[in-house]
């Protein structure tokens, strides 16, 4: 009996033994993730917000977790969808929903940071500014993470930078256009569920998009070399409505903040995973394929970034992704940049 008393008064409950009281259950609706079998989906939205949440709030925090083509969601409306309250979080590449708010673009300007360690301090400085422009429209940005390097799958032989002239390319945002258009290319705007196509009929020469995130939907049949120069991370953002994150319950809200750096820290170390994962997938190099589809069957050509063209593409940030970035975001922005990203990336604006 003795024993018996002394468990009902020293052990707490499932929940109070995870640090969350007991007290109402919360589900929380959340779409995240362009397709239920990229890595960041399965190997870090679902364990730790579908699985682990339930099980470390005892049961009070669950997450009713969908992809976006669960959810007929495209990518551009991730933000609205969430300011609206139809769901209560989402999860975009920040160019992507950058319509909405022209700052997010600013962090992963294509040649920004060619290494991932860059990005992810860049994204760090810049959260609690980008929070001052969403919180306006009623949403807070409570993670970042990367998806593998950004590169170049091209159906014609290529070298490096100077072998893009003429080429048209598809591009995943604005500044990447500069960048293509800078290089002498002719950028093309294609939603990524349609290039695969369009580089089968040859509407376009090539294409970018992450080392992996190609091999995913197999852009490797109907393109034959890599350049694997690293233009930007495709920096992505969980969105929450803020009105909903602020009415939680301040145990609840904390609970949910410690998952989301927990889940920030898997997504960027995925995110240098992925991305030598990718390319050794679609070159065939079957030791280094653990993630992705190794290509048996007329494996990619890697081509390797030179010096030369490190310093081009540095060269583009400056002369044109940078001054277009400020003239689609105004003149503050240029000013937030030599403030908070200048000092990171060893590149000022000059207005």
């Amino acid at each position: 009996m003795k024993i018996r008393l002394l468990c009902l008064l020293f052990v707490p409950s499932l929940a109070m033994a995870q640090g969350l009281p007991a007290g109402p259950k919360v589900t929380v609706s959340a779409v995240t993730q362009v397709a239920p079998t990229v890595p960041q989906y399965t190997r870090v939205d679902v364990p730790l917000l579908r699985d682990a949440a339930a099980k470390q709030s005892g049961g009070r925090v669950e997450f009713n977790l969908k992809s976006w083509p669960e959810m007929s969601v495209q990518g551009p409306e991730v933000i609205r969808l969430v300011r609206s309250g139809q769901v209560d979080l989402g999860a975009a590449p920040l160019t992507t929903v950058s319509g909405d708010v022209p700052f997010l673009d600013g962090i992963d300007l294509a040649g920004l940071a060619p290494e991932l360690d860059t990005a992810r301090k860049i994204a760090n400085a810049l959260v609690p500014i980008a929070n001052k422009e969403l919180e306006r429209i009623g949403v807070k940005l409570v993670a970042t993470y990367p998806f593998p390097a950004q590169v170049f799958f091209c159906k014609k032989p290529i070298a490096g930078l100077a072998d893009l002239k003429g080429l048209k390319v598809r591009t995943n945002g604005p500044s990447a256009s500069d960048l293509v258009s800078y290089l002498g290319g002719q950028p093309a705007a294609i939603a990524f569920g349609e290039v695969y196509t369009a580089l089968e009929r040859g509407t376009v020469d090539c294409a970018i998009t992450g080392t992996g995130s190609g091999n995913g939907v197999k852009w490797y049949e109907v393109t034959t070399h890599l350049y694997t120069l690293s233009t930007a991370w495709s920096t992505s953002g969980y969105f929450v409505n803020l009105a909903w994150w602020n009415k939680l319950d301040p145990a609840v809200r904390g609970f949910l903040e410690k998952t989301m750096a927990g889940v920030e820290e898997a997504q960027w170390k995925l995110g240098a995973e992925v991305t030598q994962d990718g390319i050794d997938c679609n070159i065939g190099n079957a030791a280094g394929c653990k993630i992705y589809s190794l290509v048996k069957n007329k494996p990619m050509v890697q081509v390797k970034a030179t010096d030369a063209d490190r310093a081009k593409l540095r060269e583009a940030l400056v002369a044109t992704v940078l001054p277009g970035w400020v003239k689609r975001c105004g003149v503050k922005c240029g000013e937030i940049y030599n403030q908070a990203i200048a000092p990171i990336s060893g590149v000022k604006y000059n207005p």
